[in-house]
């Protein structure tokens, strides 16, 4: 007889749980980023779960900024966020579950028996994981109205492994887990419980988190097979370290989502560069967030922690910058405004971008250098040359620009008739054309950072191209 169809594979469903204690940092939106794009590849769920347990430093401010640290980057979830401390109830029933099926066992231990006891075994060189004296009593025993604990029950021989789809096989003595406590003597549950019942509860299929969470997998699968549930795929990814090495903190710089948002890269970059720091699809360095969807897998993170390279990044953001469509730039100049506290732009300057857009992106690598190279789209005459470009407005280049104006007004404007028209000015004179490049710079946009101007001037046209040198000329 052929053998019966496998069932079908559940749909994949992933999760990111930050704790609301601040801001959303770089490490915590590269893992948001892996747990999306895995979802998002395979037709699956990317859920949001806030783990806000701790009440007094839990607030509404930092979750706000853990959401707004998600949408600059574009990382929608499904659904809505959901509170672990609003789960309270159902974490302590399955405690209670546990304690029924006989797979947890209430503790009478108190601390002071529990420091006692570590204190012998640390004299006697045994093992001080503790081993409470009621895992095995009669109920009939227990002493009734005292505070208590409710303590899974761990095996105490054999081993555990933990399958992991980035770290291998990881296997951890049985003998090194302790019993531990999943409901405290308040009827408060712990972290461990909570995280477990809530990926059950929210259908979890993959628990992709940083590798320092890795030993919590083996005293979690105590919870899942306690309660008969079945383990989620497990892949622990490495931590981001800095450009030193070591691990990144608030000594490196920026740390926050928001601080990058600020500084004017576009979301569509740092997704890029997110998902390049600890994975990898061949030799690709560049891709768009639909090739990244596409192509992401958990086989393609590797083991050691990735380095932030802000040098890298700028590459990418360049790259990136490059690329986009006019509409998606003035789109992203947006959010940077607000991000930043920046007034937004008026119709007029959008329009004025518009124009300039094709001179701009080359060569910029954040919104801030684009926008300095647009300054002469963006202000008015008369224009006030920086300290740097007014140097260039001597008496001599005065005067040569006093010249120059009479065949500008009479040129055809095109790119090719002003090239002709400013190189062989600057012949006649002999001069290098970047000597005369430096005033027309000054002239035109009052900065020495500009587009080509050739493209300054046909940018602007004619009547206001005339006027800006006639201005520079007289002052």
């Amino acid at each position: 007889m052929p053998a019966d169809n496998p069932a079908p594979a559940p749909p994949v469903v992933t999760r990111f749980a930050p704790s609301p204690t601040g801001f959303l940092h770089i490490g915590g939106a590269r893992t948001a980023l892996f747990n999306w794009l895995y979802a998002r590849g395979r037709g699956g769920r990317f859920l949001l779960r806030i783990e806000d347990p701790d009440r007094a430093r839990s607030t509404p401010e930092a979750t706000d900024a853990i959401f707004r640290g998600m949408e600059w980057p574009g990382l929608d979830w499904d659904g809505a966020a959901v509170s672990q401390h609003a789960q309270a109830a159902r974490h302590a029933e399955v405690a209670r579950a546990m304690l029924a099926g006989g797979t947890a066992y209430k503790c009478f231990s108190t601390q002071d028996e529990i420091e006692a006891f570590r204190a012998t075994a640390r004299a006697e060189g045994r093992s001080t994981l503790f081993r409470s004296p009621w895992r095995d009593a009669d109920p009939a025993t227990h002493p009734e109205g005292q505070p208590h604990v409710i303590r899974v029950k761990a095996p105490r021989e054999g081993e555990t492994v933990i399958e992991d789809q980035v770290q291998g096989a990881v296997t951890i003595r049985n003998d090194q887990l302790d019993d531990m406590i999943v409901l405290r003597s308040d009827g408060t549950p712990t972290y461990m419980l909570a995280v477990v019942v809530d990926d059950h509860d929210m259908g979890v299929t993959h628990v992709i988190r940083g590798d320092d969470h890795l030993n919590n997998a083996a005293r979690q699968m105590l919870v899942y097979r306690a309660m008969g549930w079945e383990v989620p795929v497990w892949a622990h990814i490495p931590l981001i370290h800095g450009e030193d090495g070591k691990k990144l903190s608030k000594r490196h710089g920026a740390l926050g989502v928001e601080d990058w948002a600020a500084m004017g890269y576009p979301a569509e970059a740092m997704r890029n560069y997110l998902a390049r720091l600890g994975w990898a699809h061949g030799d690709d360095e560049v891709f768009s967030t639909a090739q990244a969807v596409e192509w992401f897998d958990l086989g393609g993170i590797k083991k050691a922690p990735a380095r932030f390279d802000t040098k890298k990044l700028d590459f990418i953001s360049g790259q990136h910058l490059s690329a986009m469509g006019d509409a998606a730039i003035l789109e992203g100049i947006d959010g940077y405004f607000a991000t930043a506290g920046k007034a937004p732009l008026t119709a007029e300057a959008r329009t004025r971008l518009g124009a300039a857009m094709y001179c701009l992106k080359d060569r910029a690598k954040r919104f801030p250098e684009l926008l300095e190279k647009a300054e002469f789209v963006l202000t008015n005459r008369p224009i006030s040359p920086d300290e740097k470009s007014a140097r260039a407005l001597d008496t001599v280049s005065r005067g040569i620009l006093s010249e120059l104006t009479p065949h500008l007004q009479t040129a055809t404007w095109s790119r090719d008739a002003l090239e002709g028209i400013l190189t062989g000015e600057a012949e006649a004179r002999g001069l290098k054309f970047g000597q005369l490049a430096g005033p027309l710079r000054a002239a035109l946009a009052g900065r020495s950072v500009t587009p080509s101007v050739y493209d300054m001037m046909l940018v602007l046209g004619r009547e206001e191209t005339v006027a800006r040198i006639k201005d520079a000329a007289e002052k």
